[in-house]
């Protein structure tokens, strides 16, 4: 099953959303498997999705959720050309401000461990203006990298995702409607990280908030994000560091404050250590007109 693996690095990319066009193919596409949930919109044309040994035929509008660790493969179904999109997220990113906000990790879960919880969608069972509307709007904000684009996706997800939890509540998948607790597994540490990167953390203290013993949480959390969990904490301080660059004008030691680095000198190694340049000369090369 490793050789089936496939490397999603979300920390830099923390959502992926593209069109998949049989005209610009010429590898044919093998099953594979991630640790991120995956969505499929038809556009155009038959593909036959291939998921944990079952094998549907999608047309124009129907959408499928492939759940994180489903083996899976899309192939056509005819000569005729076709297209799809694809987003692929971590569910963990999807996170409420209050207690009451459904857990739209725990809610795909639910769906996961159902047997009634459908996973591929017929278009007259979803809305379609809606998926479709997500769909683009991932896309062109991932292509194009404007300023909130994230916060664009993020919505975006939320919002089909919502929809997706209605029509499994309508099947009677979900109990409890996917409300947050107050515990916290290995999956969703990476939501903890980022709400609570500007503070200081313990890899320690994390493996701990897992339940874990902390050689146990290192080695799965380098198995499902690729990289351990300290170079992970400093990704999310950089990449955050690397938005108020851009799009602020707040100096260093502001922005060190704000991300969780010590000071400015730790600011400065480790943005360099992870980008290559210093933030001053990585701003210079950014800088919009």
């Amino acid at each position: 099953m490793s050789q089936l693996y496939e490397h999603i690095d979300t920390l830099n990319s923390p959502y992926e959303a593209f069109l998949v066009d049989s005209r610009n193919i010429n590898d044919p596409p093998r099953p594979h498997w991630h640790y991120y949930a995956e969505l499929l919109y038809v556009v155009e044309g038959d593909v036959r999705v291939d998921c944990n040994e079952r094998s549907t035929v999608m047309h124009v509008g129907d959408f499928a959720f492939l759940h994180a660790q489903a083996i899976h493969n899309v192939v056509p179904d005819a000569s005729a050309p076709y297209r799809y999109g694809v987003i692929k997220f971590d569910l963990s990113r999807l996170t409420g401000s209050r207690n009451f906000t459904p857990n739209l990790r725990a809610v795909a879960e639910q769906a996961r461990r159902s047997e009634k919880a459908s996973i591929l969608f017929p278009a007259e069972t979803i809305d379609g203006a809606l998926f479709s509307r997500v769909f683009e709007t991932c896309i062109s904000e991932l292509a194009n990298r404007r300023y909130g684009s994230d916060l664009m996706v993020y919505a975006s997800l939320c919002e089909l995702m919502v929809s997706l939890a209605r029509i499994w509540q309508a099947q009677g998948v979900l109990t409890g409607a996917g409300r947050a607790t107050g515990s916290e597994g290995i999956d969703s540490i990476v939501e903890f990280i980022d709400e609570h990167s500007s503070e200081p953390l313990l890899v320690e203290n994390l493996a701990r908030r897992c339940g874990m013993s902390y050689s146990n949480f290192a080695l799965k959390f380098r198995q499902m994000y690729g990289r351990s969990c300290k170079e992970y904490i400093e990704l999310v301080r950089v990449s955050k560091a690397e938005n108020l660059l851009l799009f602020t004008d707040l100096d260093l030691t502001a922005i060190s404050m704000d991300t969780g680095f010590a000071d400015c000198s730790h600011l400065i190694k480790t943005f360099k250590k992870w980008k290559g340049v210093t933030p001053k000369q990585y701003k210079l090369q950014n800088s919009r007109s």
